[in-house]
């Protein structure tokens, strides 16, 4: 066999002027075995490159060992390609010894979770932590004013070694976070960005019971339930109008972080078909960043009133020329509509207007009237308390607090009782047709119908889906 001589002999010469001493055969055993055991050993060093990739050699023909010359050097990423227990030999041997890589220091972590009355100075002191770095981190411009305003139920999380603080991080909305880090130089601190993923979900609902059931039904959360009823409140009295049989269709948005559901985003489009009346609404963003939503047409779906400025438990007496009344018992006409519900509820301003009555009125107790626009006023009574930014000559917006539900006045229990009357006649404020709020701006007009026609036909897909599989069944 033609096989070039081992790299550790290639400079052997027995001397020119002595003969070469004979040899024991023990020893020429030892070193006959030894030397191919060698070349054996080495092997397994020259088979890896400095790459994510084994070095691919030629496969030996059997029974034959790979060859290995003196004359290929060893470069310097194939000896960091080596582990910790290997050694290469070049033309000088060598042991080789990779660096050290030292963990990273482990310290310990509590979670501090603010509750009402707390402050950060009190946890740290709780905790033991350095109540000089607390001072330090707070005169940090990025880092003050997140630790300053608290709230209960924020959540702080800390890495300490000690009583020393290494680092701090609280999550301040949705997508973004503080984070403050120990340097050589001091604290620092930083706001970062917490990316989130928007999913679009569609979902089905049928009437049979209640709305809330129904949601129960399409796995829909209490959030995007109470949506779809706000968006649709100017059309739909979700208390008395909702019928058996009655059914939605929704696109809405979900919110995933790191791969994970965190809660339900916006509607995005809707429909709700209530009683033989078709209602359909798309949101729409302006440059500005306010939503609303619009008919497909581009009409807003918001009307310039709401027809209950309360979140009623029942009507207790509705809107009657001929109503007895409760306390005075005589037959005297009721120009409104009661809302039961509990004491201390929020009552809402119908739409926007001016605050131009509030004290005191007769057996209306305490009671606001507001001015709006097209000479309508609304009126409402026995309030248990009013708010601090309804005073007369204010204006408000719809839907702002102006008072919250009582008793006061001739009233039996607590109860809103609201009255709407245009051109000072009153009239039933749940069957009088209401102004319509302004449509799109011309200025964004043709972007919503461009944007709104695809979700639209989106909405109708899945429509039909839903329209088939319920025939199947």
């Amino acid at each position: 066999m033609n096989r070039p001589a081992s790299p550790l002999l290639h400079d052997y010469k027995p001397s020119a002027g002595k003969p070469a001493k004979k040899t024991k055969p023990l020893l020429w055993f030892i070193v006959g075995l030894g030397l191919p055991l060698m070349g054996v050993a080495l092997i397994p060093t020259l088979r890896y490159t400095s790459g994510n990739v084994p070095l691919q050699s030629a496969q030996p023909a059997p029974g034959a060992l790979p060859e290995m010359t003196a004359t290929e050097p060893v470069s310097p990423d194939e000896v960091f390609s080596l582990t910790a227990d290997s050694h290469i030999a070049t033309g000088d041997t060598h042991d080789f010894h990779p660096p050290l890589i030292l963990p990273a220091p482990e310290y310990d972590s509590i979670l501090l979770t603010i509750k009402s009355g707390d402050t950060l100075d009190q946890l740290f002191r709780r905790n033991k932590l350095n109540l000089g770095h607390l001072a330090a981190i707070v005169k940090l411009p990025e880092a003050g004013r997140h630790l300053r305003m608290l709230r209960p139920g924020d959540v702080f999380e800390i890495h300490h070694d000690g009583s020393q603080l290494v680092s701090l991080y609280r999550e301040l909305d949705l997508t973004s976070a503080l984070r403050v880090a120990r340097r050589e130089s001091g604290f620092v601190a930083e706001i970062i960005e917490r990316p989130i993923e928007i999913r679009t979900r569609r979902a089905y609902g049928r009437i049979e019971s209640s709305l809330f059931e129904s949601a129960n039904t399409a796995d829909l959360s209490e959030k995007t339930i109470m949506n779809l009823a706000g968006i649709f409140a100017w059309d739909v009295d979700f208390a008395l109008d909702i019928r058996r049989k009655d059914d939605y269709y929704i696109l809405y948005e979900e919110i995933y972080q790191d791969g994970e559901f965190v809660v339900d985003g916006e509607i995005v489009a809707a429909e709700f078909n209530n009683n033989g009346r078709t209602f359909q609404a798309i949101r729409f963003v302006d440059k500005n960043g306010r939503s609303d939503y619009f008919t497909p047409d581009g009409r807003s779906v918001r009307k310039a009133f709401i027809r209950a400025p309360v979140d009623f438990r029942r009507i207790s007496s509705s809107f009657n020329p001929r109503r007895r009344h409760p306390v005075l018992n005589t037959i005297r006409a009721h120009r409104g509509v009661d809302y039961a519900a509990p004491k201390g509820t929020p009552i809402k301003a119908a739409g926007d207007g001016k605050v131009i009555f509030r004290g005191r009125k007769g057996g209306y107790g305490n009671a606001v009237i507001l001015q709006h626009g097209g000479n309508i006023t609304t009126l409402y009574a026995h309030m248990s308390s009013f708010a601090k930014s309804a005073r007369v000559g204010r204006r408000v917006v719809q839907e702002q607090t102006i008072g919250y539900v009582g008793s006061t006045g001739l009233a039996t229990a607590a109860h809103l009782h609201y009255e709407y009357r245009l051109n000072g006649v009153h009239r039933n404020p749940r069957t009088v047709a209401l102004p319509e709020a302004s449509p799109i701006d011309d200025e964004y007009r043709q972007q919503f119908l461009s944007t709104a026609e695809p979700i639209l036909r989106e909405l109708q897909r899945y429509k039909r889906t839903q329209i088939a599989a319920l025939a199947l069944n």
